[in-house]
């Protein structure tokens, strides 16, 4: 566990939503916020499919989504099904067909954008198939592809509008006693996703998938997402998430768990709280944080590491970490363990030492883990 500890006025109180599954993953209730990505290969190509997937969920994906815009595509499915370490979710536009042969290729979940699938009797048959085949159903409504009467009702994409969509085909999956489904109301705008989002949070139950759609680049995307994203976390709203970035596929997971990250909602991995660095740093801090995120990429076990430059902030900061380093003069700092001062390091060999430190720990975690198993 993390040296940090959990106070009250950081506790978030979550909705209160329904439980489903997609494949052996609960999404809802009390289970985790989970993390989404997509890939973004050629369905077809099951090699280049696969290794992605495999990459994404080493970064920590809970479920991935693949899509199926064609036959090719959903015939392939069967084979990449088999092969998947996590929950694939079938994403669906247009030709209602795809969805059915996506269900009886093993996907854990049909993505199916409302406005884009086609008629009610199209819908009832993914329904069926989903049902026929354990399947679970993610409503996706998107901004930029609302149902002509909606827009011509409302005059524009709107949040009353996305609620809307929502809600109607949340009827027909209900009418057709399916329940095992979840939603998302998405738009590249942030205000308009966020407000969609809250009003869609106070007409359901069912279990919410976050997104703002179409984000951006690594950067913009991040940041916008992160705004939007962790205002309704922080409300309590949102159950699984996906920061859609112009990136691969691999970023989009690693900014979805800082975002959870920062909000205390999932920990993995290494937390390293730095400074921006200034005339008064020690030791280089910019090129000495880059370096421990990548020599540390491969660590799951929640634990906090804080990399200072100077004595201002370092010993204030390393009391509520595992680990930390502070810089001081004539080459070398402090290394903290566990909040306390502990010994004195170079800083030539500073991001080894600390690396050995915090794999070390890891490893004692893990085995506790597993004795207590």
């Amino acid at each position: 566990m993390t040296h940090n500890p959990i106070r009250p006025w950081r506790n978030i109180e979550r909705r209160k939503s329904r439980q489903i599954m997609v494949g052996n993953v609960p999404v809802g209730g009390d289970a985790p916020i989970t993390v989404q990505t997509m890939t973004n290969t050629l369905t077809h190509d099951v090699k280049a499919t696969l290794a992605q997937i495999n990459a994404c969920a080493d970064a920590g994906a809970d479920i991935v989504r693949v899509s199926c815009p064609d036959q090719q595509s959903s015939f392939a499915m069967k084979e990449i099904v088999a092969a998947s370490p996590v929950p694939l979710v079938a994403d669906i536009h247009f030709h209602y067909k795809r969805g059915i042969e996506a269900a009886k290729a093993g996907v854990a979940c049909l993505r199916i954008n409302p406005g884009n699938i086609g008629s009610p009797e199209r819908v009832r048959e993914v329904i069926k198939a989903a049902k026929d085949n354990n399947c679970s159903i993610r409503i996706g409504v998107n901004a930029g592809s609302l149902e002509k009467h909606l827009l011509d009702k409302y005059g524009e994409p709107c949040p009353d509008a996305m609620i809307e969509s929502g809600m109607d085909h949340i009827k027909i999956l209900q009418d057709n006693d399916f329940h095992n489904f979840k939603i998302s109301v998405k738009a590249s705008d942030v205000f308009m996703a966020v407000a969609a989002y809250q009003g869609l949070a106070d007409a359901t139950d069912a279990p919410i998938h976050l997104g703002i759609t179409e984000a951006g680049g690594l950067v913009s995307g991040s940041i916008k997402s992160a705004i939007g994203l962790g205002n309704l976390l922080w409300s309590g709203i949102g159950d699984t998430i996906r920061v859609s970035l112009s990136a691969d596929p691999v970023a989009e997971v690693k900014a979805g768990f800082e975002i959870l990250k920062s909000l205390g909602l999932r920990h993995r991995g290494i937390n390293i709280i730095s400074c921006p660095s200034c005339a008064r740093q020690g030791f280089d801090v910019i090129s000495t944080v880059a370096e421990l995120e990548t020599r540390l990429e491969h660590i799951r076990t929640p634990m906090s590491l804080s990399i200072i430059g100077c004595v201002v902030n370092g010993p204030g900061e390393a009391l509520m970490t595992d680990f930390g380093f502070t810089g001081g003069g004539a080459g070398s700092g402090m290394v903290y363990v566990a909040g306390k001062q502990d010994h004195k390091l170079d800083n030539a060999a500073m991001i080894d030492h600390i690396v050995e430190l915090v794999e070390q720990r890891a490893a004692e975690i893990v085995a506790q883990e597993t004795k207590g198993l």
